[in-house]
């Protein structure tokens, strides 16, 4: 039998990742990306010995694949994979590359927002239970990469609508959808169901046997669910209604029910706060109580959890005002649980790359708690002509520094200042890494100065 030839496009985590997989598995295989590649990728695929060509894309040689894997930066519509299409080649995603050479239990989760932190929570409760579990998808090191030895029993993914774009056969074990609410749009033609239909794609290969954690209260998901039907047990989760089997919120109690296993925490016992966690959390309790984790291991891993940074990060405290960063926070639903978890007085800093934001949802919430907006921006007009006649101080910046020494001079104490942007952070940064670095760096020199 001939040698398939593989072709990975894009040379991220994720592309180098399955270069390597692709390589133990017997492939012939060959990497391109059209941009440059970080050092340390490059250095691993010439340690291994991996052809692999950057700045330009070799369109003979990768029309002659068997098979493409593509990163989940690259949208179908480029003319490449317009042509890959044409020709019938197989695309698939790192994800479902990895996933057929592994025994591993498979959690897969998705949403619009929340999946990074409960995504990273269950891989904590997971760990403090000593359950042998590898974290990958979305975050953390490649899953392909990870599989060659396959030397874990359990994955925790976090899935993007990307990533599931460019899968097919991957089967999950268990699935939790969060949430779907309007983001990226440019990439399924402005169709908010073509969004819709992405997220569910989590559910495709799904059996009577696997777990299904969903938000109860997200519409888009009910009528989803109403018309698909799917044949899985199904745990919703919810902020308003006492559901059994599933999970709730009763008098600031995390309640779950999962078949004959029931858990209680009071929230205030965790270090997340807001209705936003307090949903992220219940899913991932249901999905540890799935994987037959005991109720003391799941309190111990709720009260020991760190979140990632840049996801409601307190950054410190200056006069009694607390500084907090919300970078991740880049579309309006984050914006909404981070409003929503506030009960202080919110100076508010928003603005960047707007992808078709409606400030609707946030507009009596910026009215009872928001007493200033900081917009930062090289375009702002869009939060200015919203807000301008429910907020009495809007200022505009395009510097950082400037924009966190303005929330302090218009701040009390007891008040919040909170970078929450509602938008992506391109115009005046590298990323949101980069723009919550920021903040806290700001934030530290006038700290500094303040001793």
């Amino acid at each position: 039998m001939a040698i398939r030839k593989i072709v990975i496009l894009g040379g991220g985590e994720s592309g180098v990742g399955a270069a390597l997989l692709a390589q133990a598995k017997g492939f012939d295989v060959f990497l391109s990306d059209r941009g440059t590649l970080q050092e340390n990728y490059r250095a691993a695929l010439k340690t291994a010995g991996i052809p692999f060509e950057e700045g330009q894309h070799s369109e003979d040689r990768i029309l002659g694949a068997d098979e493409i894997v593509k990163s989940p930066g690259i949208p179908s519509t480029v003319p490449l994979v317009q042509k890959l299409q044409a020709k019938g080649i197989p695309i698939i995603s790192e994800i479902e590359f990895a996933a057929r050479y592994t025994n591993a239990k498979l959690v897969g989760i998705t949403g619009s927002n929340g999946k990074t932190t409960t995504t990273l929570l269950l891989y904590h409760l997971l760990k403090t239970a000593e359950l042998n579990v590898g974290l990958g998808g979305n975050i953390g090191d490649s899953f392909a990469k990870q599989v060659i030895t396959d030397s874990f029993d359990y994955f925790v993914l976090e899935l993007s609508s990307f990533q599931l774009d460019d899968m097919y056969k991957t089967h999950l074990d268990i699935m939790v959808l969060l949430n779907i609410t309007p983001d990226h749009l440019d990439r399924y033609k402005y169709d908010f169901q073509n969004y819709v239909a992405s997220k569910f794609r989590i559910l495709q290969n799904a059996t009577p046997n696997d777990d299904f954690i969903y938000f109860a209260e997200s519409q888009p998901i009910i009528t989803e669910l109403t018309k698909s039907q799917p044949r899985v047990y199904q745990l919703p989760i919810s902020l308003q209604t006492n559901l059994s089997p599933g999970g709730y919120v009763e008098n600031g109690q995390l309640i779950t029910k999962n078949r004959e296993h029931s858990f209680s925490i009071s929230q205030s016992d965790t270090p997340l706060r807001g209705p936003h966690n307090a949903l992220n959390m219940l899913a991932a309790i249901l999905a540890a109580q799935s994987l037959g984790i005991a109720n003391d291991m799941i309190t111990a891993g709720l009260k020991s959890f760190q979140n990632a940074a840049h996801r409601l990060e307190p950054a410190g405290t200056i006069n009694e005002i607390q500084f907090i960063n919300d970078s991740k926070a880049t579309n309006v639903d984050s914006v909404f649980y981070a409003l929503s978890s506030m009960d202080t007085p919110i100076i508010w800093i928003a603005g960047g790359l707007d992808k078709g934001n409606d400030y609707s949802q946030l507009a009596e919430l910026v009215r009872h708690r928001v007493k200033a907006l900081i917009c930062l921006g090289i375009d702002n007009h869009k939060l200015v002509d919203y807000f301008g006649g429910t907020v009495s101080s809007i200022y505009e910046t395009r510097n950082m520094a400037d924009a966190v020494a303005k929330g302090l001079e218009l701040g009390q104490a007891g008040d919040v200042v909170l970078l929450s942007p509602a938008c992506a952070s391109f115009d005046l940064f590298k990323n949101y890494e980069d723009r919550g670095n920021q903040f806290k760096d700001a934030v530290q020199k006038l700290l500094t100065n303040d001793k």
